[in-house]
C-alpha cells in the first residue's frame, strides 16, 4: 500500500528504485589493558592507522575533485589533529590498546564539539566517520559504507559522511535519503554537486525495509513508499518534462519578459570551474577562498600560491563577473594561525572579517594576491567580506582593499540580521551586498544549519528570512547598487523567482542547479515574481509561503 513521507528536499530530481541501507556495524573495541612494554608498539600502530586514513581521505578527494575534494581534505586534517594524537598516545601509555585509545580520545573530543556551539556540533558526524575509519583499520575489519550492488538502488542512511557521499556512483545510486542532516549539510551540498536527488531530515527512514521500492522527489522532499503504477508514471512523466524544459532554455538568466537575472556559480577553487562552465554560469557569485587556506592550518598559503589559484578561476570567465569572498575562517573552519582555540561559542566569536581585522597581514596578502591575479584579465573582479555586522566593519574592509591597491568593487556579505536591518548604512562604504542565506537563517532563528531537528528553521522559505532579504534588496535599490544571493536558497527554482520578486539582482548556486533555475525563471514575468514574493511574505510559515508562491506562479 502506498504511503507518503516528507523530509527536506535538498537536490532536484526524481529517483525510483529499491532501497539499500548503508552498513552500520558498531565499531567499539573492547576495553582491555596492555602491558607497559607494549605501549610504544601500540602508539606506532595508532599513528600508522591515522596516517593511512588521512591518506585515503585525500586520495578519495583527488578522485572526486571540486567541492568534495576540499571537504575530504578538511577531514584528513581532522584525523591528524596534533591534540587528538597526543591524547591517543597518553591513553595508550596508561594501558589502552591502540584501537581503544583512538576510540576514547575521539569520544572525549566528540563531547567537546557537541557542546561547543552550533557550528562545531555540526561536525560531529564528520568526526565519527574519521574515528570509525581509524578503528576499523586497527581492528582489521571492513569499514561500513555504501553497499555493494550490481543494480541501481536508492540509498538510505542515518547520515552520510563526506567520504561516502563524494564517491557515490550516480549510475548505481539513483538517489539517497537520510534520517539526519539539514539543507546545508556537507551531504546536501555534495548531492547537489553530483546531481543526485536527495532528501534529508526524514525521521524513521531507516525503518523502511531493504528491497522496498520507493520514489524520491528531491525537489519537494516527498518519499512515496511502494508507489502505485500511476504514481510512478506521474513522477516519471514530470521528470521527463522537467529535463525537456531544461534543455530547451539556454543563454543568460532572465524572466519571460526580459528582466535580466544573472545566474552565477558557487565555487571552491579551479576544480569546480568545468561544471560551472558546462552549466552555462555567467560568472562566479561566490568563490570560497577558505579551502585554499585549509590545506595547512598552521600557516597561510604564500602569496604566489594564492595568485595561481585565483588566476585559474578568473581566466575561466572572460568578460564575466567573479565575486571572491576573502577568507572566512573560524567556527567550523578553525585555523591555528588565525582563530582563537578557546572560545566558548566560536560561531558567535572571532570569525570571518573579525579574524582578518585581527590579522591585517593575512588580509593584506590575500588582497594583494587577488589584485595581481586579475592583472591584464578581461574580468570584472568583485571582492567581499564575510560576517559584516555594521558600517564600521564595512569601512574597515573597504579601507583595507584601497590600501592594498585593489582595482575591484568592494562588497559586504549579509549573514547577520544587523547587516540586513542596517543595509543602507553599510552601503555607504561598499558597492554591493551579497546575501549568505545559510548563515543568515542560522543567526536569525538560532538554528544550527547542520542539525536535522531544527531544519524547519533553516528553511529559506521562512517569511522572517524573506523579510530580511527584502530589506537588503530595498536598501540596495535605494542606493543604486546591487544585491545578490549566494546561499543555497538560490538553488531552489521556485524560490529563485520569489527572490527575483523581492528585488535581488543576481543568483549564485551550485552548478547543477543553474539549468533548473534558468528554465523556471524563463516561464514567469517579473510582475508574477513580485506577486509571488508578496504572497510568500504574507504567510506565517515556510510551508505556507511556498504554497502561496506556487499558487501565484501556477496561475491558481
Amino acid at each position: 500500500m502506498e504511503t507518503t513521507l516528507r523530509g527536506v528536499g535538498v537536490s532536484h530530481g526524481v529517483a525510483i528504485g529499491e532501497v539499500r541501507h548503508m552498513g552500520t556495524a558498531v565499531l567499539e573495541p573492547p576495553a582491555k589493558q596492555i602491558p607497559a612494554d607494549e605501549a610504544e608498539r601500540e602508539q606506532g600502530r595508532a599513528r600508522q592507522a591515522v596516517e593511512a586514513v588521512a591518506a585515503d581521505l585525500v586520495a578519495r578527494g583527488n578522485l572526486a575533485g571540486g567541492e568534495a575534494q576540499h571537504v575530504l581534505e578538511a577531514q584528513a586534517m581532522m584525523a591528524q589533529d596534533p591534540e587528538l594524537i597526543a591524547d591517543v598516545d597518553r591513553r595508550i601509555a596508561v594501558g589502552s590498546t591502540a584501537e581503544r585509545g583512538v576510540y576514547d580520545a575521539f569520544a572525549a573530543y566528540r563531547a567537546l564539539l557537541a557542546n561547543a556551539g552550533e557550528y562545531l556540533a555540526g561536525r560531529v558526524a564528520d568526526l565519527d566517520d574519521v574515528r570509525n575509519r581509524i578503528v576499523a583499520r586497527l581492528l582489521g575489519v571492513p569499514m561500513p559504507g555504501v553497499p555493494d550492488s550490481d543494480e541501481p538502488y536508492v540509498l538510505i542512511a542515518r547520515d552520510l559522511a563526506p567520504a561516502d557521499t563524494a564517491l557515490l556512483d550516480p549510475t548505481l545510486v539513483l538517489g539517497f535519503v537520510t534520517e539526519e542532516g539539514g539543507p546545508t549539510s556537507h551531504s546536501a551540498i555534495l548531492a547537489r554537486a553530483l546531481g543526485v536527488p536527495a532528501v534529508v531530515a526524514l525521521p524513521g527512514a531507516g525503518e523502511i525495509a531493504e528491497g522496498t521500492v520507493v520514489a524520491v522527489d528531491g525537489s519537494t522532499g516527498e518519499i512515496f513508499v511502494e508507489p502505485s503504477q500511476e504514481k510512478r508514471a506521474e513522477m516519471e512523466s514530470a521528470s521527463a518534462a522537467r529535463k525537456a524544459a531544461l534543455s530547451a532554455v539556454t543563454g543568460p538568466g532572465a524572466t519571460s519578459d526580459g528582466h535580466k537575472v544573472p545566474l552565477l556559480a558557487n565555487v571552491g577553487g579551479p576544480g569546480d570551474v568545468p561544471a560551472a562552465l558546462e552549466a552555462g554560469a555567467e560568472g562566479v557569485g561566490l568563490f570560497r577562498t577558505e579551502f585554499l587556506f585549509l590545506d595547512d592550518s598552521k600557516q597561510a598559503p604564500s602569496e604566489e600560491k594564492q595568485v595561481e589559484a585565483y588566476r585559474a578561476v578568473l581566466e575561466a570567465f572572460p568578460g564575466g563577473r567573479v565575486v571572491v569572498r576573502v577568507l572566512d575562517a573560524g567556527a567550523d573552519k578553525p585555523l591555528e594561525f588565525l582563530t582563537p582555540a578557546d572560545e566558548p561559542n566560536p560561531a558567535l566569536g572571532v570569525r570571518g572579517l573579525r579574524s582578518l581585522l585581527d590579522h591585517p597581514d593575512v588580509l593584506r596578502t590575500q588582497l594583494t594576491a587577488l589584485s595581481r591575479a586579475a592583472e591584464g584579465l578581461p574580468v570584472y573582479l568583485e571582492v567581499m567580506a564575510p560576517m559584516v555586522a555594521d558600517r564600521a566593519d564595512a569601512k574597515a574592509f573597504a579601507d583595507a582593499c584601497r590600501e592594498a591597491g585593489l582595482q575591484a568593487k568592494f562588497g559586504a556579505m549579509v549573514e547577520i540580521p544587523s547587516a540586513a536591518l542596517r543595509a543602507r548604512s553599510i552601503l555607504q562604504e561598499v558597492e554591493f551586498l551579497s546575501l549568505g542565506t545559510n548563515d543568515l537563517a542560522q543567526y536569525t532563528f538560532a538554528a544550527d544549519r547542520q542539525v536535522g531537528a531544527v531544519s524547519r528553521l533553516q528553511d529559506p522559505w521562512q517569511p522572517a528570512l524573506l523579510d530580511l532579504v527584502a530589506l537588503s534588496a530595498e536598501a540596495a535599490r535605494a542606493e543604486g547598487k546591487s544585491c545578490g544571493v549566494c546561499g543555497e536558497a538560490a538553488s531552489d527554482p521556485l524560490l529563485a523567482c520569489v527572490l527575483t520578486g523581492l528585488g535581488v539582482t543576481s543568483l549564485s548556486m551550485g552548478a547543477a542547479s543553474i539549468p533548473y533555475v534558468r528554465a523556471t525563471l524563463a516561464k514567469h514575468t517579473l510582475a508574477q515574481c513580485e506577486r509571488a514574493a508578496s504572497a510568500a511574505r504574507a504567510a506565517d510559515s515556510a510551508d505556507e509561503a511556498r504554497l502561496a508562491a506556487q499558487a501565484v506562479l501556477s496561475g491558481e
